[in-house]
Order: structure tokens, then C-alpha cells, then sequence
């Protein structure tokens, strides 16, 4: 080497600095690869498939990399100090250090890697095609570097064969479903509300029981056919005098099938004979569950019954689907613009039967939801006891006015929300904003 002419010795060392750059690069662009991304792409391409395969094992591709990197840098090194001797002799040593170093810094090490991290897939599936025959032709190298270097790990208490977990948490993907909201707009909300469906109970849907409309056995035949005829429901229970005594239900396509005989079709023991065994629910059924439950029984409603067997109330399938795809049926939206109504952008009419959660979504607040479902229960645990009149109260930030009072229940609220300061005192949102 010492006789080797100048130009030939600069064309290696440039040469190692560019295998040197490719070893760094091929390195961040393998270990930026997204795996899941990856998993999907290596159906496509032949480098995504090389990729996958080279990083099932790290501890390999990561033994190939450096050793090939250390090589060329190690040999760059020694030719840079022949060169450096030529040139200036002893000195040349310290200058041949600081320019090298430099050199490899610039050209071998940031400007690589930076490429890597900005375009990962390009770099990565191309490399993988040299990366896998340098595996093949160099692995009783990497064997040995890796067998060693793994006992080193064992003897701090490491253990290097442990498979690291890299499956997505509930959280985690919620995190992927909104950075990916670009790609796929239509479809965000629903699948935030699919990972949302394990945190809400059937209880947190229903129909209260006060609110289920069904056909009375106990009435006579003229009220029983206006139910049924005024009826925008698919299926209605029946019950004998209250709806704990429950028959089951019966599907609207048979009562109209019974009316097409006449009137003397549709009797109370052709309703019976025609009605279906009740579904009974668990009150605090996660909807998830409670989605395959139904598709399992091939039911489409059922009674949720609390931990006594009362009868809570009345849940469908499509109640869940709507919590997937937001409001599709008519009458839902329509009972819940009833059931609240703004007087301003800050102030609302509520009925004391609209649940909890319903009006958080409506509006944005944030009422309690860890304890009663309805305005109703709210205001009513928070006061102990019912009012013998109007009342007004606060809750957190919201300043609460009865309007309506009955015998069981608050009927009508007005709710108004505030804002709290800094030294604990309130302020309306308007004058918060205007200020």
C-alpha cells in the first residue's frame, strides 16, 4: 500500500466512506420502519418481504450492520494515515484524525442517516437486498459477535431472547386512528366510537322504563290497535297491567299481517300467540359484549333488568349501532332536540328524563356521568330529596334551576354554564368573553 499511487489510494478511501454511509443509512432506515406498515407492504414487495425476515432477528441484522461498518471505517482509517504520512509526514497523523473524522461525521454518518429517518421504506427495501446475502455470506462472524454479546447481557441479567410485545394498546391505536384522520375522514369517528363501546353500559342507552311504549293486555282492544297503529318502533313488548309482567315481544310486520284479516284479526290471544319470549339484559353489559350477545341469541332487543331483576328499561341493537355511526332513525333525534332546548349559546331547557351523556355529546359538557344516568337522578342526589319548590343550585360549573316539580321526580331544569376563575369564584361564558 505504501507504493500505491495517491489517486488510487483516495478513490478506496472515498469508496469505504460510500460503504460506510450505505451500512449507517441501511441501519435508521431499518429500524424506522413501521411494522405494521410493514406487515401490509411485504405482500407487494419483494425488499418489504427481505426487510420483515431481517428484522424478525435485530440482534442478526444489527451484528451484520456494524460489523460491515466498523470494517470499512477501521480500513478507512488506515489508509487515511498512509496517505497522511505521505503527505506531511509525522503531522500528518493528527491532521489525517481531524479530517477523516469530519469526513466520516458529514459524509458517512448524518448525512445517511437523516435520508434514512425522512424516507425509511425506500432505503430500508433496497438495502435489504444486500443486507440478506452479507448475512448468508458473513454469519459465523455474526454468530460469534452475537453469541458473545448476548452473554455479556445475560451476566448484567438481560435476557436477550425475549420477544418484545409490539402489539397496540386501546389508547394507542386511538393515537394511530387521529394521525391517520387525513386518510381516512369518513371513518374516524366510528372507529373512536368502536373503542369506545367496552367503557359504556347498556344502561347508558336504554329506554328508562317510564319511556318504553308497549301493548297493555289489560286495555281494551281500541287502545291496543292505536298503539300499535301510532307506533314508530319495529318491535313493542307486551305486558299484562306493567311492563314487569312481561309477555314478550311481538314484530309490527305480524300485527300487520293479523290486521289484513280485519279487525277481528288482531285479538289479545292472537297477540299472544304470536309474541316472542322476552330477552333480558344486565344492566351494566358493556356494549361491546352486549353487540355479540344479540348476534348470538339473533335477538334485536331486550329488557335490561338490574341486579334485583326489576326492569330498568329497554335496549335494541340499533341503540348500539348508533353509537357506532351516530344518529340514523328519525324519531331519536327528534325526542332529544325535545328533550333540550337552548335558550342561548350557555343556557338550556332540559326534561328531567334526558340522560346525562346524551347532553354531554349535545353540547359539550362534561356532567358527571359516575353516578345517575338522568338530569333527573343528578339533580335529585345532589339535593337528597325532593324539592316542595323551585330551586337553585350549582354542580361543579353548572348553575342549576328547577322549573317543573312532580310528586316523583324533576320534570324541567334550566342548566347554565359557568366559568370559573382564578380565585374560585364564577363567571358567566359571555361575560367571560366579552371581557
Amino acid at each position: 500500500m505504501d507504493d500505491a499511487p495517491l489517486w488510487l489510494l483516495f478513490s478506496i478511501l472515498g469508496g469505504l466512506l460510500l460503504l460506510s454511509a450505505f451500512f449507517s443509512g441501511s441501519e435508521t432506515a431499518m429500524m424506522s420502519l413501521n411494522r405494521y406498515r410493514l406487515k401490509h407492504l411485504r405482500k407487494r414487495y419483494s425488499g418489504a418481504r427481505k426487510a420483515y425476515r431481517l428484522l424478525k432477528r435485530p440482534d442478526r441484522l444489527i451484528g451484520i450492520i456494524l460489523i460491515g461498518n466498523n470494517m470499512v471505517n477501521i480500513l478507512a482509517s488506515a489508509i487515511a494515515t498512509v496517505v497522511a504520512l505521505r503527505l506531511y509526514g509525522d503531522k500528518g497523523i493528527a491532521i489525517a484524525t481531524v479530517l477523516l473524522t469530519l469526513a466520516v461525521l458529514i459524509f458517512s454518518e448524518v448525512t445517511p442517516k437523516t435520508l434514512a429517518a425522512l424516507h425509511p421504506e425506500g432505503i430500508a427495501f433496497k438495502s435489504s437486498h444486500i443486507l440478506r446475502p452479507l448475512l448468508i455470506l458473513f454469519y459465523p462472524m455474526v454468530w460469534l459477535v452475537n453469541h458473545l454479546s448476548n452473554g455479556l447481557l445475560r451476566l448484567f441479567g438481560v435476557n436477550p431472547d425475549k420477544v418484545m410485545d409490539v402489539s397496540l394498546s386501546k389508547e394507542e391505536i386511538r393515537t394511530v386512528v387521529d394521525i391517520s384522520s387525513r386518510n381516512i375522514p369518513e371513518h374516524q369517528d366510528m372507529l373512536i366510537n368502536i373503542l369506545d363501546l367496552e367503557t359504556v353500559t347498556v344502561n347508558d342507552i336504554m329506554v328508562p322504563r317510564n319511556d318504553i311504549v308497549g301493548l297493555n293486555l289489560e286495555d281494551d282492544m281500541e287502545d291496543l290497535l292505536a298503539t300499535a297503529i301510532g307506533s314508530s318502533y319495529t318491535r313493542l313488548p307486551v305486558y299484562c297491567g306493567d311492563i314487569s309482567r312481561v309477555e314478550g315481544f311481538i314484530h309490527m310486520k305480524t300485527v300487520a299481517r293479523l290486521l289484513r284479516n280485519g279487525s277481528d284479526g288482531l285479538t289479545k290471544e292472537a297477540i299472544k300467540r304470536f309474541t316472542r319470549e322476552p330477552y333480558f339484559v344486565p344492566e351494566n353489559t358493556p356494549l361491546n359484549k352486549q353487540l355479540l350477545n344479540f348476534q348470538q341469541a339473533r335477538r334485536r332487543i331486550g329488557l335490561v333488568v338490574d341486579e334485583y331483576g326489576e326492569i330498568e328499561g329497554l335496549v335494541t341493537m340499533e341503540d348500539i349501532l348508533e353509537e357506532i355511526v351516530g344518529d340514523f332513525t328519525t324519531n331519536r333525534a327528534e325526542d332529544e332536540q325535545a328533550d333540550i332546548v337552548a335558550l342561548d349559546k350557555t343556557m338550556y331547557d332540559i326534561d328531567g328524563s334526558a340522560t346525562i351523556r346524551d347532553i354531554n355529546k349535545a353540547n359539550l359538557w362534561d356532567l358527571p356521568t359516575d353516578g345517575p344516568k338522568t338530569i333527573n337522578g343528578l339533580v335529585l342526589e345532589h339535593l337528597e330529596s325532593i324539592p316542595d319548590g323551585n330551586v337553585s343550585f350549582s354542580i361543579g360549573r353548572y348553575r342549576f334551576e328547577t322549573l317543573e316539580l312532580s310528586d316523583k321526580m324533576v320534570a324541567k331544569v334550566r342548566v347554565k354554564r359557568m366559568l370559573t376563575g382564578g380565585n374560585g369564584t364564577t363567571a358567566d361564558e359571555d361575560d367571560e368573553e366579552e371581557d
